[in-house]
């Protein structure tokens, strides 16, 4: 399973209660479409967190990383990349 995938599959479950029916598209906005809220979002940057072993620190928690399956699929990968040891020589 990808990130995608994975993240699709947390905020069906915890969010939607099962109940998406392939509607909850990479793009869907999950503040605007009211379907993680101030709480939620907490209980989804804990599960990205555990799940990919990253931190998020304060600065990153906006909107542009974490408002839509699209945005956080993108910003995940842009955190594991930066925790990728970096070789001796270039």
């Amino acid at each position: 399973m990808n990130i995608t995938e994975e993240l699709r599959t947390f905020v069906v479950e915890n969010f939607l209660f099962g109940q998406a029916n392939g509607s909850l598209s990479d793009d869907t906005s999950f503040l605007e479409s009211g379907i993680v809220d101030s709480t939620g979002l907490l209980e989804l940057i804990g599960f990205v967190e555990r799940t990919y072993a990253i931190r998020l620190h304060d600065d990153e928690l906006v909107p542009e990383n974490l408002d839509s399956l699209a945005r956080l699929t993108c910003f995940v990968n842009r955190k594991l990349a930066e925790s990728q040891p970096q070789p001796l020589y270039a």
